[in-house]
């Protein structure tokens, strides 16, 4: 059994790791676990630099804390800025012992009463907690779910980027560690 150590005790983005790992890889067995790991950037972070960055600092923190594990994920959500637009990606970063994967979510944007929160300084999930009168979505549907009213739930979203990130894992002749 391979052990799974994601940068998060979010529980959407625990599960989001575990099944793109199961599909991607399906004659092996995985467990996975969260950590609270600093993510080094701002709570909310703007641009693709600053939310790379997160995620990366997250799966090496969460390395560092745990070195016994075979990998390491971490997931950060970020919002890119388009005039006075926002479009919602992520960026997950998986590490192992000698390699990097790294991929992008697909992205959407968000209506402008929740740009106008996150403008002035709300997280997003507060600011989408505010405009749907609901608490803690984060850690359930996010945005994508509250927007499709479920038909594209947090995981839904994640879990292609996970597979995509493993690439390098599964094709390893060709990158090398």
């Amino acid at each position: 059994m391979k052990k799974i150590i994601v940068a998060s005790k979010n529980p959407i983005k625990i599960q989001s790791a575990l099944q793109g790992f199961e599909e991607m890889f399906p004659n092996q067995k995985f467990q996975a676990e969260g950590i609270s790991v600093p993510s080094g950037v701002s709570d909310q972070p703007i641009g693709q630099e600053e939310t790379f960055t997160g995620a990366l600092n997250r799966a090496q923190n969460a390395k560092n804390e745990r070195p016994e594990a075979d990998f390491w994920v971490g997931i950060e959500g970020g919002n890119l800025k388009f005039e006075s637009e926002m479009e919602v990606m992520a960026w997950i970063v998986v590490l192992d012992k000698n390699r990097m994967g790294k991929a992008r979510t697909a992205g959407f944007y968000l209506p402008p009463k929740i740009v106008d929160l996150v403008n002035q300084g709300y997280e997003l999930g507060d600011a989408d907690d505010i405009v749907f009168g609901v608490d803690n979505s984060k850690q359930n549907m996010g945005s994508a779910g509250l927007l499709t009213q479920g038909v594209m739930n947090r995981i839904r979203f994640y879990v292609p980027a996970v597979i995509l990130a493993l690439i390098p894992f599964k094709q390893e002749k060709l990158y090398p560690g």
